[in-house]
């Protein structure tokens, strides 16, 4: 039985373009890559969508944070402010990594950390807004965003209850176009931390928006267990290069895990199935050839009644099953049937 749900796969970019359009735009093309599975010959449907980050200085930093030395192997300036004016692209260039996103079949998904940056809209309109964890606090970026009417992505990785309660009743008074990801604001987010129990907490208590996870943990396996927990969204940064610098990059999945982790979504996707117990056609012939049917335990001869001391039960399972021995019990067979064979309908009247 195959099961048509569909998670929403977002790749994440975040910072990991280093400043570099260029480097997005790879990244964008690692995200569109054609999935496979070899052994069953599945074309599995590839990551749906691409994510950035847009920041506006002018509302992202107090003056001694932005003038904060700021030196280490990720550093891209000498003072904090530097570093982020060297990560952040204009909207012009996201205009381009969105219109090459497009290009390749893909949905785009912007973070917006500022009112300021809807000036972004300008230039295109993404397909979903993504609300970070830091701004669910952020009621008035809320409000501003709510009021474009485009899907909205809540991050509760800094929030609890009141803080998610409190962001949807900005949002809600301008539309229900709502997702919920579960997430950890920890990088990387420590197993004991990770609690995914939350996931099926959102989906009984949140019953009117889409529920997900965003994934800060090392490897692939939480969000497919995400998936398997009820998440219909999974959220991971992607990268060309895990190596390379940057606060994010070594957190990240690059090409091969990017591979990993999609199949393994894809192939739980079909996991999954329906809430109910039968027989899948594919099993049959396993069935007929392992299960077990009534059979002699020795030799008998055409004319002899069958007793319960007479069979046993053997492979394979095209003959009558323990339930049905009252239809052979008590028979007359109508032919000789030599030891540990199965007694079949036209040997007995």
């Amino acid at each position: 039985m195959k099961n048509n749900n569909h998670v929403y796969i977002i790749g994440e970019i975040g910072q990991n373009h280093n400043g570099s359009v260029d480097i997005a735009k790879l990244i964008t093309e690692l995200v569109s890559r054609p999935i496979e599975e070899n052994l069953f010959n599945l074309n599995l449907q590839p990551i749906d969508a691409v994510k950035l980050t847009k920041r506006d200085l002018k509302e992202e930093l107090t003056e001694s944070q932005n003038k904060k030395p700021y030196i280490g192997p990720n550093s891209f300036g000498k003072t904090y402010g530097e570093h982020r004016r060297f990560l952040e692209l204009s909207d012009e260039e996201h205009f381009e990594v969105y219109k090459h996103a497009k290009s390749l079949g893909l949905e785009f998904v912007e973070t917006l950390c500022a009112i300021g940056c809807l000036s972004l809209l300008k230039y295109f309109t993404p397909d979903k807004l993504k609300v970070a964890s830091r701004d669910l606090t952020n009621l008035p970026l809320l409000e501003a965003l709510a009021e474009t009417k485009l899907p909205i992505i809540l991050s509760t990785g800094m929030g609890g209850k009141k803080e998610l309660d409190d962001a949807l009743g900005i949002i809600t008074k301008q539309h229900s176009d709502i997702s919920i990801l579960h997430c950890v604001s920890e990088y990387p987010t420590k197993p004991d931390n990770l609690n995914l129990n939350t996931i099926p907490y959102l989906l009984e208590n949140y019953k009117d928006y889409t529920i997900g996870f965003s994934d800060h943990t090392i490897g692939i396996s939480a969000p497919v267990v995400a998936v398997g927990m009820g998440a219909s969204i999974i959220e991971k940064h992607i990268t060309i290069d895990r190596n390379m610098k940057g606060t994010d990059q070594k957190g990240s999945l690059g090409p091969d895990g990017v591979k990993r982790m999609v199949r393994d979504i894809r192939i739980a996707e079909r996991w999954m199935g329906e809430k109910d117990i039968f027989i899948e056609d594919d099993v049959t012939s396993a069935k007929l050839k392992l299960e077990r049917s009534i059979a002699t335990n020795k030799a008998m001869k055409s004319g002899e009644v069958i007793t319960k001391d007479d069979i046993h039960l053997l492979s394979p399972g095209d003959g009558y099953k323990w339930a049905e021995k009252d239809q052979v019990i008590g028979k007359i067979l109508t032919q000789d049937i030599p030891k540990n064979e199965l007694i079949m309908p036209n040997s007995i009247k």
